[in-house]
């Protein structure tokens, strides 16, 4: 496995692997600390970010590396060079390409032309690295044994969305999404490939239109902004009187498991997809959640540099 494209291109064993080496870099983040002796990683974003950009060039540093933060209109890209020759170039000054933009077909064509590992950071259609950090928490959580368990995310059928049912899927979990449907729902596409997953993981999938059913007993409750960055405008007030019924209330919490945790990938809207109350409670996990951005990130630099991880046999 060269790349980290999209959250199904990893197996069961290589995300074992990962929140396995994230867990030892949360403790220990200088453990290998010349994987990526003098070395580079390019860390090339179209969209602002927080987290990813933070984790994203701490992580590279805890690995020994030089990190090399470019923007969207420091390329040639942006005056009509292809992204087959900017892959080919980046390729000749890096170790390692983590990409965070809009389109998933941009980061497949990054992949296809580089000769170095390209590790999607977000787009329109997925989240990988965000999913693991997830699942590093969810595991500090609850433990390696997830049986019996629900874990809920509530709110658009975005990327976030999409990503939660793959994860869920890898992993053999229970996962629900809960959305309102139509334009708001998760692609089909994504629901049918997390599906096709399920069928040989044992995972549980389910694409809902009611919170409180998906709430009921669940052990994780998740959800994200629901205006994402490319959102037009002008379907703010639309978007969200429909996404209103799928805020995440301390009465939507109350109906959760007696140990559940709540979820969120940041940034947040206190008082729209959130209550105050609910993300700054003593059930949130936020912070914690965010702090896994660099240990997954980490991870898959180390492992994936190193062609330590096998790719899905889905």
């Amino acid at each position: 496995m060269k790349d980290l494209l999209r959250t199904a291109d990893l197996s069961r064993g290589d995300v074992e692997l990962l929140l396995d080496t994230a867990a030892d870099f949360a403790i220990k983040p200088f453990l290998a600390n010349s994987a990526l002796a003098n070395r580079t990683v390019a860390i090339y974003m179209t969209k602002p970010s927080t987290r990813t950009r933070l984790a994203s060039e701490s992580a590279v540093a805890a690995l020994g590396g030089t990190p090399i933060f470019i923007r969207g209109d420091d390329l040639q890209i942006g005056r009509g060079e292809t992204i087959a020759d900017t892959a080919r170039i980046i390729s000749g000054y890096a170790s390692a390409l983590i990409i965070r933009t809009f389109k998933q077909s941009d980061v497949d064509e990054l992949g296809a032309n580089s000769t170095i590992p390209v590790i999607n950071g977000l787009t329109d259609d997925d989240h990988p690295t965000q999913l693991l950090a997830d699942w590093v928490t969810i595991r500090e959580a609850f433990g390696r044994d997830i049986s019996g368990r629900k874990f809920t995310y509530v709110g658009d059928g975005n990327n976030m969305a999409h990503a939660w049912l793959t994860m869920g899927a890898i992993m053999g979990a229970h996962v629900v999404v809960a959305t309102p449907g139509g334009a708001y729902a998760p692609e089909q596409s994504a629901v049918a490939a997390a599906l096709a997953i399920a069928e040989k993981s044992g995972a549980k999938i389910e694409v809902l239109t009611d919170p409180q059913e998906a709430a009921k007993d669940a052990s994780v409750l998740y959800t994200d902004v629901w205006m994402s960055m490319g959102d037009p405008e002008e379907q703010r007030a639309t978007k969200l009187a429909a996404l209103a019924p799928f805020a995440v209330t301390q009465e939507l919490m109350q109906l959760t498991a007696s140990d559940s945790i709540f979820m969120h990938c940041l940034p947040a809207h206190r008082g729209e997809e959130v209550a105050a109350e609910v993300i700054d409670g003593e059930r949130s996990v936020i912070w914690r959640e965010a702090f896994h951005r660099r240990t997954t990130i980490q991870a898959i630099l180390y492992h994936l540099v190193r062609g330590e991880l096998s790719g899905n046999t889905f």
